[in-house]
């Protein structure tokens, strides 16, 4: 049950997230172009250096891969990783509404996948700056 400051922090969620204009055609679409991706856009440098913790954590041969190799090992680990996955889902669904985490919840499987095919192609659209951020922090 919803109280008194949620209406406010709300509003407040709503405000921290950078405009993204495209026409939703379904409800799932909607919950997509007005939540989720301002809110990957928002967290992106968050969620790149998540990506480069994990993949240092697992010791992947980034530095030394040719970049083909680099996006196939980052998209593996995307694609596999479940604890990744959780994670990253937990940063993006905790800047959502009241109204559009109770969405999120009816529907968890497919919004579920689509955030997560999003932060995919997000990372691997910035292969070279998940691989400098992996590299910067060295091995542990």
């Amino acid at each position: 049950m919803p109280d008194s400051a949620t209406p406010a922090l709300d509003d407040a969620l709503r405000q921290l997230r950078p405009a993204v204009a495209l026409a939703p055609e379904t409800p799932a679409d909607d919950l997509l172009h007005r939540a989720l991706r301002p809110i990957l856009k928002l967290h992106n440098e968050r969620l790149l250096q998540l990506v480069a913790d994990f993949a240092r954590d697992y010791r992947l041969p980034l530095a030394t891969a040719a970049p083909a190799d680099q996006q196939r090992l980052l998209d593996e680990l995307l694609r596999r990783n479940a604890r990744l996955q959780h994670t990253a889902a937990g940063l993006v669904t905790a800047l959502l509404t009241s109204e559009e985490y109770a969405y999120y919840r009816q529907y968890r499987p497919e919004v579920h996948r689509r955030l997560l095919e999003l932060l995919r192609q997000r990372v691997l659209s910035q292969t070279a700056a998940v691989v400098a951020l992996a590299a910067e922090a060295g091995t542990p």
